[in-house]
């Protein structure tokens, strides 16, 4: 299990588009990696929604915020196109 506040390990996953997104891609940027267990699921809503609509205080303090799940890119899209 990874500690919270250490760095994640090195790792390459399919994006909401089907384009590879690289961890390594944000090299000496701040990331905020969240994990949640399904799309369109009541509770990873709510916690996407608050991201999503939380992104200028993001963007402005230089984070990026990414949310990770075992759903596929087809799904993702969906979920990102409905919220």
């Amino acid at each position: 299990m990874i500690q919270e506040h250490t760095p994640a390990p090195l790792f390459s996953l399919l994006n909401a588009e089907n384009v590879e997104k690289n961890l390594a891609d944000y090299a000496g940027q701040w990331v905020l990696l969240y994990f949640y267990p399904k799309d369109d699921t009541p509770g990873c809503t709510t916690e996407a929604c608050a991201f999503r609509d939380n992104t200028p205080f993001y963007e402005d303090i230089g984070i990026t915020v990414i949310g990770i799940s075992k759903d596929t890119p087809k799904s993702h899209k969906a979920f990102k196109e409905k919220y």
